[in-house]
């Protein structure tokens, strides 16, 4: 799995949210730019994935009313890795960044600021 562009677009998401109805609207006409600019390319790929199964704690917790004795034994989630293959846009991450730098681009030339945030 490409993880390349991974950095950019975490720094990307915390800088400008995407909270405004604003912001995606404005997101949503950059969108339409941008995949037509880098359309999707989509390529079969390994990749790695967890699924989680409840797997019993060997404890229990019991409790009593009256003269009953209801037990339930105890479990915890345990990752199990696995790999599959998955048809992935290869061309989405590259994407993205062009269309949030194109929405934050927009939000500051209209309102100010990235977040489209309306001056209060």
């Amino acid at each position: 799995m490409r993880l390349t562009y991974l950095p950019f677009l975490a720094a990307a998401f915390l800088l400008t949210g995407c909270g405004t109805p604003e912001f995606r609207a404005e997101r949503s006409v950059c969108e339409a730019q941008w995949v037509q600019k880098i359309p999707p390319r989509y390529e079969r790929q390994l990749v790695e994935r967890v699924r989680y199964i409840e797997v019993p704690t060997g404890r229990s917790t019991c409790t009593t009313t009256g003269n009953v004795q209801n037990c339930v034994s105890q479990t915890r989630l345990e990752g199990i890795p696995y790999t599959t293959v998955e048809t992935v846009d290869v061309n989405a991450p590259a994407r993205d960044i062009q269309i949030r730098a194109c929405a934050v681009q927009a939000c500051t030339a209209k309102f100010g600021n990235p977040k489209c945030e309306r001056p209060k």
